[in-house]
């Protein structure tokens, strides 16, 4: 996880994924989505040229080289009744953090209490996508039909 880059200039961005320090759970990061990571203006100017974030100067695009790089999304959310079902968990329920993550071809829905350290992932929650563009508007749908705060 890292910084994210927004593919549709009309979306409205979700914060930004950093690790914490344990390493998997994953908090917002301050400043603009559309914002470098603290210190790095590296990552928009690969971009513009079609490089990797983090790869070197010069290096074979992404996409050309057969990899994607890893993108996530997260809200807070409060779950319906019912809750959320997740596959090693259960039912969670009350205030979570969604996270949707996009990597090798593979979306995952994630959900933890919010604030917490551990993350579940949501029960039918992985499928395939095929273009990473598409996960700002599958986050939105799995916001949309998982928060709940009226009950």
């Amino acid at each position: 996880m890292g910084e994210q880059a927004v593919t549709d200039p009309g979306a409205t961005p979700a914060p930004e994924q950093t690790p914490d320090a344990g390493g998997d759970a994953a908090a917002p990061a301050t400043g603009s989505a559309d914002a470098t990571a603290t210190g790095s203006g590296d990552a928009a100017a690969a971009a513009a040229v079609g490089e990797a974030p983090g790869a070197p100067p010069g290096g074979e695009p992404a996409a050309k080289a057969g990899r994607s790089t890893p993108q996530s999304r997260s809200t807070d959310i409060v779950a319906g009744p019912g809750g959320v079902m997740t596959d090693e968990a259960g039912v969670v329920t009350g205030e979570l953090t969604l996270r949707t993550d996009y990597a090798d071809g593979q979306l995952t829905l994630h959900v933890q209490y919010k604030d917490a350290d551990e993350w579940y992932v949501v029960t039918g929650g992985r499928v395939p996508l095929a273009d990473p563009a598409a996960l700002e508007a599958v986050h939105n749908v799995a916001v949309a039909l998982l928060n709940r705060p009226e009950g």
